[in-house]
C-alpha cells in the first residue's frame, strides 16, 4: 500500500475506535470509517478519481 492510503486507513480506524463503545455497532462503524479513510488516503496518492462523485449534478 502506499504510505498516503496507510495513514488514511490507520486514522479512519482510530477514529472510529475513538467514537465508539464496543459491540457489533461499532465494528460495522470501524470498518466503513476504515474504508472510507483508504479511500481519501488512495484519493490523495492518486491511485483513485473520486472527482466524479463529489461532483454536482445539474438537473434541469
Amino acid at each position: 500500500m502506499n504510505n498516503n492510503a496507510t495513514i488514511g486507513l490507520i486514522v479512519g480506524l482510530l477514529l472510529a475506535i475513538a467514537a465508539t463503545t464496543g459491540g457489533f455497532g461499532g465494528f460495522i462503524l470501524a470498518i466503513v470509517l476504515g474504508a472510507v479513510g483508504l479511500a481519501i488516503g488512495l484519493q490523495r496518492d492518486g491511485t483513485i478519481d473520486l472527482s466524479g462523485l463529489l461532483k454536482s449534478r445539474n438537473r434541469g
